[in-house]
């Protein structure tokens, strides 16, 4: 079996589960159809009920998908979604999710991303992401560090950390695949500071050699500066009005297989980094619903949780 095969079989038995006769739906795009059809053979190969769609690529992350597929979607017992734009932050989602179907999504995958990441150790991913969950879920206030000039305060406090394991073995499990994070959603209006994206950013890919600086006042982003990836940034957020610039999340990444190369799927799992998204929060427990949701990978942070440092320039502190 070639190592894509079997990644798509890590994915379907492994992390989803699947068991013979259940109900698999596999939603995919044109950009990704290749991977999707690998998915659903992997789910029909152990006796699923797959069915393999094929939807017009949305136009940006969290975009629904159509109304029948919306519908389709509360109807079976797992869903795999390698699409070129995510439908993690979708009403949609959160519906079949709700209804108890297991779900993953796996927004612009690739075959080489399967590879190296479908094959991590997911028993240690899930430990450590839930460490985290725990964490932020005890915790009030997280700030952040680097040398690169990030110092930014994010309120916490009565929210409910979450960890994106990777194993969805129960009703209403959701992850992303690869999965390998403990996230969070800040308390709205009130995170403070400035944030350097020097990883990757969503809708533009890894920045060699170029930084975003972005100033948070009041839980948005109120300035973001830098060269042509910052111009972007700006082009791609203020469709959607200023809900696009609400801090959303914060994560920290705890997949040992994942690296920094562009795509901020895989980025936002790497250890070593954590990821601050902007736009929607609904999926992790805000009020915030805007059909935008972007992430940006900062690179060797210092972080503490109400003063107590749990990294260290990208190194995991007591854990």
């Amino acid at each position: 079996m070639s190592d894509f095969k079997s990644a798509a079989r890590i994915a379907v038995r492994d992390c989803m589960g699947i068991e013979p006769g259940e109900e698999v739906l596999i939603l995919t795009d044109e950009p990704l159809r290749t991977i999707g059809y690998v998915l659903w053979k992997a789910s029909k190969e152990l006796d699923a009920e797959a069915m393999l769609v094929e939807m017009t690529p949305r136009r940006s992350h969290r975009e629904e998908p159509p109304r029948a597929i919306s519908e389709l979607m509360k109807l079976v017992d797992v869903i795999l979604i390698p699409t070129s734009k995510s439908l993690s932050h979708t009403d949609s989602r959160r519906r079949a999710s709700k209804k108890g179907v297991r779900i993953a999504t796996l927004p612009a995958i690739t075959e080489e991303i399967m590879v190296r990441t479908l094959n991590a150790d997911y028993k240690k991913i899930s430990i450590r992401s839930k460490q985290i969950a725990e964490i932020f879920t005890n915790g009030s206030m997280v700030r952040i560090k680097t040398d690169k000039g990030t110092d930014v305060t994010l309120p916490i406090e009565g929210r409910a950390g979450h960890a994106d394991t990777g194993i969805n073995h129960n009703p209403g499990d959701f992850s992303n695949l690869p999965a390998g994070e403990g996230y969070i959603a800040p308390l709205e209006r009130k995170s403070d500071g400035v944030i350097i994206i020097d990883g990757s950013m969503a809708g533009i890919g890894k920045l060699d050699n170029e930084e975003i600086r972005i100033l948070i006042k009041d839980g948005f982003a109120t300035e973001i500066k830098g060269g042509r990836a910052a111009i972007k940034l700006k082009s791609i957020m203020n469709p959607f009005g200023k809900l696009a610039f609400n801090v959303a999340e914060l994560g920290i990444g705890t997949n040992e297989k994942a690296i920094v190369a562009g795509n901020v799927l895989e980025d936002e799992k790497a250890i070593g980094t954590v990821h601050i998204a902007f736009g929607d929060n609904k999926s992790m427990g805000g009020s915030i619903r805007v059909a935008s949701h972007l992430d940006g990978v900062v690179m060797r942070p210092t972080v503490y949780v109400d003063g107590q440092m749990i990294m260290e320039e990208g190194n995991f502190v007591n854990f």
